[in-house]
């Protein structure tokens, strides 16, 4: 397991790891000076690393940064103290992703744990989290399952919503184009075998179908998978209007070049995840222009552009438009729980039980341990990602149906 240790009370400054934090887990230190440590185990190398790096990484190290130049997390009787990070790189493996979990906890004894990447990491490390105490915002988790695993880890917070939710939206879409005349009622649809692919087509095939739509080619495909040319050869003979991919970022990458490759032009082209990185219109050569994904945000919402633009002065690129803004905002909830209750488990997990916060995507109220107020589909539209259902959501734009030609 590879290992990075952090003091970051400055970006980027690397220390060893000494055996001289003795800070318990969700207890306050006796000295006001000491730093509040926080853990993390995410993807750096592996498949997974394209959708942490993208989503994960940046806005945790932009959160520290921004708290310690403010002088360091605020606690409940006004005092401040810096942020200390210890992470580890979980090299794409839930194997070593619990490993490093259990010696943040057992080991490390850090104040708080942020989760890693993914459906499935958020899965994996759901019962060490629980037996540990620990608070877990699993914010980059799509999961229909949440209410029974709310049940089960009664301090998890599920924050991308569920399976059923982006396939409802990506329906009342299709069903909108479709009685306009804009598609045929055939849908070619792909998934990764994988938590985050099993979930979305477990949601959509009963979504299509209640709609009236015929899934004409409905594949997995494994983790890991490089060749999509028999995929996409085959999709484009199913004689669908709408391509459908619940994919993670290799994949999405892999067909969008693939289907440019051999001329492939469906109305629709939906991908996801991945579509909404800001990498993704240099995957397409450019020409992302109607291609739609997962997610969204208010492209014309000023708290939202500021964080663009703060991120991007801080990384170099722009954040993704769908789980970045969540990310950054549940580290705010963070921030101001801290503020209220201090650093205890249980008193944190009761304030983003019941607490109301503000964020830059507005107010987050959780509804069972659940964010439900989220945009689930978006589209690239004059150069920015918009989000474009629900449809009746200030902010959102109409969709381009059909989409233009590479």
């Amino acid at each position: 397991m590879t290992e990075f240790t952090r003091r970051a009370t400055l970006r980027g400054l690397t220390l060893a790891l000494t055996s001289s934090l003795a800070l318990s887990a969700g207890i306050a230190s006796a000295n006001e000076s000491d730093p509040i440590t926080i853990g993390y185990a995410v993807a750096r190398t592996g498949a997974n690393a394209t959708g942490a790096g993208i989503t994960t990484i940046p806005n945790y190290e932009l959160w520290v940064e921004t708290v310690n130049q403010a002088g360091g997390l605020t606690l409940p009787d006004g005092s401040q103290r810096m942020i200390e990070v210890i992470e580890y790189d979980n090299r794409s493996s839930n194997e070593d992703l619990v490993r490093a979990i259990e010696r943040l906890a057992s080991q490390d004894e850090v104040d708080l744990i942020l989760p890693p990447w993914g459906t499935g990491g958020n899965l994996a490390i759901a019962p060490l989290m629980a037996r540990y105490g620990y608070p877990q915002l699993a914010v980059t988790a799509v999961t229909d399952r949440a209410p029974e695993f709310v049940e089960r880890w009664d301090r998890s917070y599920w924050m991308l919503g569920g399976g059923h939710d982006y396939a409802a939206g990506l329906v009342d879409v299709l069903s909108h184009a479709r009685d306009a005349g804009q598609i045929n009622n055939q849908v070619a649809v792909v998934s990764v075998a994988d938590g985050f692919g099993i979930d979305l087509i477990n949601g959509a095939r009963p979504a299509f179908e209640a709609a009236g739509f015929e899934l004409v080619y409905d594949v997995s495909y494994p983790l890991g998978t490089s060749d999509f040319a028999t995929i996409m050869n085959e999709a484009q003979a199913s004689g669908a209007d709408s391509f459908i991919a619940f994919s993670y970022p290799p994949g999405s990458f892999g067909m969008t070049r693939t289907a440019q490759s051999m001329g492939y032009n469906p109305a629709v082209f939906f991908v996801s995840v991945g579509g909404a990185f800001p990498i993704y219109p240099g995957i397409a050569d450019d020409r992302a222009e109607g291609v739609m994904a997962i997610g969204g945000v208010d492209a014309e919402d000023p708290m939202v552009q500021n964080y663009f633009e703060r991120h991007t002065a801080f990384v170099g690129t722009p954040p993704d438009s769908w789980a970045s803004a969540v990310t950054y905002s549940s580290l705010e909830m963070l921030e101001q729980a801290v503020a209220r209750v201090g650093l205890d488990h249980a008193a944190l997990a009761q304030e983003f039980s019941t607490g109301s916060f503000q964020t830059m995507i507005g107010d987050i109220v959780m509804e069972n341990n659940q964010l439900r107020d989220l945009w689930w589909v978006g589209q690239w539209q004059d150069g920015a990602f918009r989000a474009v259902n629900p449809g009746d959501r200030q902010g959102a734009a109409n969709p381009m149906i059909p989409k233009p030609e590479w």
